[in-house]
């Protein structure tokens, strides 16, 4: 059921529109009724009424236009814009199905193109939307804004257990502290993040990498699958045989619509990601590098460190020492810290009986394991995230020397030697 609309103060109607052909109009005008809105505005006439009529009067909330006896739309559409008041939503009607079209009609400000014959779902479909998009905050109300943190959980060597942080992390922040969190698992071929939640990976993923003009809040809603009541999650599980073929432009406009829906994202971000696509991580707060106590990962970490320094200094590093074991790390806490040139901030236990009850439950490792050491290492870390907004980024000290450059492998290995040489005395 639909609630009629609510015009906003002012003399501004809520909805009118300017139809080319009676065929249109008898389609448009119970639809119309049906939202509780006067079926008299919706006039007779093109675009170019349109801008006559809105020169001499204030433009609705929501207005539709036909495009379909306009020989230049682009230009006739700028035409429009200049009569139209701000924050109004246009939506086009034509009879022309080309993608070029409905791409630059989207880049000039239009919201939305529906092409002829106009069905009556169509329209109550586009009208809903665009009631939404205009009652959503503006960008531009300092005081509908709200808060969000973008995060991305990158594992420096694979195994080192970042899908399992990333997927507890938007557990912890849905159901602990009952954020509305998005989850964005964005290894295509063989992402965890909906495996960890038992539930299906969907199609959504990849429709949004295929037509990055599709997405907006109403494909998000569609295309992401509810874990909780505050969890949705967006991944897939591409053939294996089908390369991945973006330009990252999706994923940018998907973190983008995530900042007006949900006050939490996580990003299960694999570091190739990183290289082909650093525009990623323009708006994330926080980067959790996930790591392990071994000569691989400690030179990867200061890698990835080094790059976010100059790619991303705006994002505050955190990192995560996961699957802990006390006696039988390649490395010590103390050399791998002085190695990256920084502090370990959280080590998570190894618990493998743990992670097979999580694995067996079909639930993420902090839901499944909620008594354990790892879990509460975890919770804390949530914590730490949460609290992103308030604390200021932390660099590591600066030094002459390049963090790879100060990285001393021989003396490393002489100590992992002379440990084996004592261990076998």
């Amino acid at each position: 059921m639909n609630a009629p609309w609510k015009p906003t103060p002012g003399n501004r109607d809520p909805f009118a529109a300017f139809i080319c052909d009676e065929a249109a109009l008898d389609t448009l005008r119970p639809v119309v009724i049906e939202l509780g809105w006067q079926p008299e505005k919706c006039a007779k006439g093109g675009l170019r009424n349109a801008v006559q009529s809105l020169s001499v009067a204030a433009s609705p909330n929501i207005l539709m236009v036909d495009l379909s006896e306009s020989g230049d739309p682009l230009n006739d559409i700028n035409a429009l814009a200049e009569v139209c008041e701000p924050g109004t939503v246009v939506i086009a009607v034509g009879q022309v199905n080309d993608v070029r079209l409905y791409r630059d009609l989207l880049a000039s400000g239009i919201h939305d193109y529906l092409l002829k014959p106009l069905s009556a779902s169509q329209l109550r479909d586009a009208l809903n939307h665009a009631q939404a998009v205009f009652a959503a905050p503006k960008a531009n109300d300092p005081d509908a804004a709200k808060r969000h943190i973008s995060t991305a959980v990158v594992g420096t060597r694979g195994g080192v257990g970042a899908s399992t942080i990333a997927t507890s992390l938007a557990w912890l922040f849905s159901a602990d502290h009952k954020l509305p969190t998005a989850l964005l698992d964005l290894d295509v071929h063989f992402g965890t993040g909906a495996l960890a939640l038992d539930l299906e990976p969907g199609r959504g993923l990849t429709d949004a990498i295929d037509n990055p003009s599709r997405i907006d809040g109403l494909f998000i809603e569609r295309a992401m699958i509810r874990a909780n009541d505050n969890l949705a999650i967006l991944s897939a599980e591409a053939p294996i045989n089908s390369p991945l073929m973006t330009d990252g432009s999706a994923f940018v406009q998907l973190e983008e619509e995530f900042r007006h829906a949900f006050e939490m994202t996580v990003i299960d971000l694999p570091r190739n990601m990183l290289i082909n696509f650093p525009h990623l991580l323009a708006d994330v707060n926080v980067v959790i590098l996930a790591t392990e106590m071994t000569l691989a990962s400690a030179r990867d970490t200061i890698r990835i460190l080094s790059w976010l320094k100059s790619n991303a200094a705006h994002a505050q590093p955190v990192i995560v020492a996961n699957k802990v074991q006390n006696g039988v790390a390649e490395i010590s806490k103390a050399d791998f810290e002085a190695s990256i040139e920084r502090k370990i901030d959280f080590s998570v236990p190894y618990d493998l009986k743990a992670a097979s009850n999580a694995a067996k439950l079909g639930q993420t490792f902090a839901d499944a394991n909620r008594a354990s050491k790892a879990s509460a290492a975890l919770r804390e870390l949530a914590e730490r995230v949460i609290g992103a907004s308030d604390e200021e980024a932390v660099d590591g000290p600066a030094g002459k020397k390049s963090l790879l450059g100060s990285f001393d492998f021989k003396s490393l290995l002489a100590k992992k030697d002379k440990a084996g040489a004592r261990a076998d005395a």
